[in-house]
């Protein structure tokens, strides 16, 4: 198997898109952890992906903006809410670099019934807010209804000098073109294409999370390794793409 070089841009650009959307006020938070710790919360046919032997957890809460189907245009007011996933990072048997999602917090229902429903991705419905104060960013997330306990989130965040160059690890936590996700038995691909990210350093100020173990993660240990903040890109996603042996697993 030979697995595609970590690239600011995308390897295969989508053709025909099937949905599009903006993603805005991003920050990436991540952890470390090792690979055995989290194998087996992949889909089949795909593994933890690694740089130095390590893999990342990652804690995103953002922006939503312009959801649509097909080339667009996205949707101005159903289409735009907040958003918090929880991730890992998963290579499959050809080679293709992707997002496993743990768990996708949306502040807006109807996303979350499609993302649900539609793409088997795990959704939940969460009331949220993004606030800003010059270069200080807050996100706060708690899931709504039964079934929410341990399911809330605050992060502060101070946004930071531009990026000319991101490191190796700055490439490998940002640079993913899709999403690997568990689907009807089988293990789905799906594509997406955007510009590079535009990234700036940041500083946590402040984090209460409960998300990254309601997701069945190990505890979050120590500050992040990493805190990335990116004022957004536009993204389109192409058709999904099954793998060809669901039964079996990279190694």
């Amino acid at each position: 198997m030979e697995i595609e070089p970590v690239t600011l841009t995308t390897p295969r650009p989508v053709r025909r898109p099937t949905l599009v959307q903006g993603w805005h006020e991003l920050t990436f938070l991540h952890w470390p952890v090792e690979p055995e710790r989290v194998a087996g919360l992949f889909p089949p046919g795909t593994r933890p992906d690694t740089l130095d032997g390590v893999t990342y957890v990652g804690l995103v809460p953002f922006l939503m903006r312009g959801v649509g189907l097909g080339p667009g245009p996205g949707l101005p007011y159903l289409g735009t809410f907040c958003e918090t996933n929880v991730r890992l990072y998963s290579v499959d048997e050809h080679g293709r670099r992707g997002v496993v999602f743990r768990s996708l917090d949306a502040a807006r229902l109807l996303p979350v019934l499609v993302g649900r429903l539609g793409v088997r991705l795990p959704y939940r419905w969460s009331a949220m807010r993004l606030r800003r104060e010059g270069d200080v960013i807050t996100y706060s997330c708690r899931r709504r209804g039964q079934g929410a306990r341990g399911g809330a989130s605050r992060a502060v965040v101070r946004i930071g000098r531009p990026i000319d160059e991101p490191t190796p690890l700055e490439r490998f936590l940002t640079a993913r073109w899709g999403l690997h996700v568990a689907w009807h038995g089988r293990t789905a691909h799906l594509p997406n294409e955007h510009a590079p990210w535009p990234l700036r350093r940041a500083e946590l100020l402040a984090l209460d999370d409960g998300l990254v173990t309601a997701a069945g993660l190990p505890a979050l240990s120590g500050p992040p390794v990493s805190v990335l903040y990116s004022p957004g890109v536009a993204v389109r996603f192409g058709t999904p793409a099954l793998l060809a042996q669901p039964s079996s697993r990279v190694r």
